[in-house]
Parts: C-alpha cells; sequence; structure tokens
C-alpha cells in the first residue's frame, strides 16, 4: 500500500513539474457543531438566554374594599357604581381614540386636585376598578403621590418597588414592579421605594421619557394616575403636560371657586380637562364618606370665594 501511495506522490511531482495545474485539496465541510464552535470566542462561553420576568401576583380583599365604598366588579349593581359608569364612558372614548377627535396620550389619565384632601385617590381606585370590568379593555393603576403615597394603603397591600424605581434605574423591566391582582384586567404600579428627591424624580427628564415608553408600549391598556394636588407641588404640572386627560376632583362644598380655577389654570396643555363634583350628593355614604357626582365644566356663581 505505502508503494502505490509513494508511486502517486512521485507522479503528482511529475506533472506539477512539467507544468499541468493540479487542483488544491478541498476540505471537509464542517459540521454544524464545528461551525458554532469555531464562531465562539476562545476562552468565552455563549451567553445565558435572559431570564423570563413576570409580575407578582396579589389578592385584593374585594369584600373589605366594598364595605369602604371602593367598587367591587363582582358586586351587585350600586349606585356608586353607576356613577362611574357616567364618569369612565367619555374617558374610555378619548383613550381608544374613538371620541370627537385623537388625543395624543389619551390613554394616560391623571387624577388629581387642587388641594389634598379632595379624594383624588379615593377616586383614582374606583376609576380604575370600573375600567377593569369593562370586556375590551385592561387598566394600570399607578400611584404618582410619590410624596404621599395612598394607594397600597388604602387597597390593604405592603409597600414594594415601584414608579421611583423605574425612574431610578432605566435597566429595570417594569413586569417586575408591576402588581398583578385577582381583579382580572387590572394591575399596579405602587409608588415605588422612599427617595430623598422623590418629588424631583417625578418632573426629572428620566420620567418624562417613562411616561412616554408607557403610552407608546401599552396602546390598548388604559392607565391612571393617582398624582399629587396641583396646588401644593410644581411635579404634578409637570406630568399633566404629558397627559392626554385630566379628572380634576373637586370637594363640594369646600374647595373655592378661585382654587379651582388655579389649578385649572396650571395644566391649560392637557387638550381634555374633567371635572368630578365630590361629595355632590347623599347618594352614597361609605367608609371614605365621598359622595360623587360628574361635572364636564364649571360655574360657580358670581363671588369669587364662593365655596364650590
Amino acid at each position: 500500500m505505502s508503494s502505490l501511495i509513494e508511486q502517486a506522490a512521485r507522479r503528482l511531482e511529475q506533472l506539477r513539474q512539467a507544468g499541468v495545474d493540479m487542483p488544491a485539496a478541498t476540505p471537509a465541510a464542517a459540521s454544524p457543531a464545528q461551525r458554532f464552535i469555531a464562531s465562539q470566542t476562545p476562552g468565552e462561553p455563549p451567553e445565558p438566554p435572559k431570564p423570563v420576568v413576570t409580575s407578582r401576583r396579589v389578592e385584593l380583599d374585594l369584600e373589605s374594599m366594598a364595605e369602604a365604598g371602593i367598587i367591587n366588579p363582582n358586586s351587585p349593581r350600586s349606585e356608586i357604581a353607576d356613577q362611574y359608569r357616567v364618569i369612565k364612558r367619555p374617558l374610555i372614548k378619548n383613550a381608544m381614540g374613538k371620541g370627537a377627535s385623537i388625543i395624543a396620550n389619551g390613554n394616560l389619565i391623571m387624577v388629581t386636585s387642587a388641594l389634598p384632601g379632595e379624594g383624588k385617590s379615593f377616586t383614582s381606585i374606583n376609576l380604575a376598578m370600573s375600567i377593569a370590568t369593562e370586556l375590551d379593555n385592561t387598566v394600570m393603576l399607578v400611584d404618582a403621590d410619590v410624596a404621599r403615597p395612598s394607594i397600597m394603603r388604602m387597597l390593604g397591600l405592603p409597600n414594594g418597588p415601584g414608579l421611583l424605581d423605574l425612574v431610578l434605574d432605566d435597566q429595570l423591566d417594569m413586569s417586575s414592579v408591576l402588581l398583578k391582582t385577582n381583579v382580572e384586567k387590572l394591575t399596579i404600579l405602587p409608588s415605588g421605594t422612599p427617595h430623598p428627591r422623590a418629588t424631583e424624580l417625578l418632573a426629572s427628564d428620566a420620567m418624562v421619557r417613562l411616561l412616554e415608553d408607557m403610552a407608546a408600549r401599552y396602546p390598548d391598556r388604559i392607565i391612571v394616575f393617582d398624582s399629587p394636588p396641583l396646588l401644593i407641588t410644581t411635579e404634578s404640572r409637570v406630568l399633566a403636560t404629558h397627559m392626554g386627560q385630566i379628572v380634576l376632583v373637586v370637594h363640594a362644598g369646600k374647595t373655592l371657586q378661585s382654587e379651582v380655577k388655579q389649578a385649572l389654570g396650571t395644566i391649560e396643555s392637557c387638550p381634555v380637562k374633567l371635572l368630578l363634583l365630590n361629595r355632590a350628593s347623599s347618594l352614597f355614604k361609605g367608609g371614605y364618606g365621598y359622595n360623587y357626582g360628574y361635572a364636564s365644566g364649571y360655574g360657580y356663581g358670581k363671588q369669587e370665594e364662593q365655596a364650590a
């Protein structure tokens, strides 16, 4: 065998010396495994797959919430539930682009007030709970009153990471701080880990980018923000410039007409502003003591300091 190989080698050398072109040896095709190994940088292991981030699930005590006057999606029809059906209808139409005109960021709804103690947090929760009963919409409730957060306390839930953590760390996945609830279409975003400059963070460029991302990422989801009072801090005014709709809660018989006008004057850039009159009647008396009516405008008589 070796003599045949040697003869073949001598013959090839003779042909080359005679000027005959001989084809170069063709390497065997690499297997898929060999190609994968060759593509890896020597000494560096392949990147591990990214873990799937899921939201934590929490259980709302719907019975206790109902006793406190918060809408329960499983409860029979009630006066306050009927009131919120009226309140939410134009908001949903605007959010889904079915109103008279298309509204930028229409799915971002800010609930606020002129002053503290007018019922904005209670309104935010009930509005979100009412929207969660819709067949075609989901809703996220955001506690954006970072200086005085109350959503988690009112819902009987422990505090945890949330909005402020997302503002501080743009690499943090929102799903990791969102809370899924036993109300199928309701998720909650807490105010987050307390921070000494919480109110400044709310007015930061990072917060603006987060709002824009939320509006674009969830076009089919309505996001309700419980925001600080307009006349106490400037952060809510910054938030208002990025909202599609604003619900201003007014305490009937307490809030002055001048205060309502001043609060409305701070949010001129928002395309949709609705007034919700709190304690307008005695139709409902719940644990929080709020009665709600709805108004799309305001007119309070001639005296400037007359109570609304």
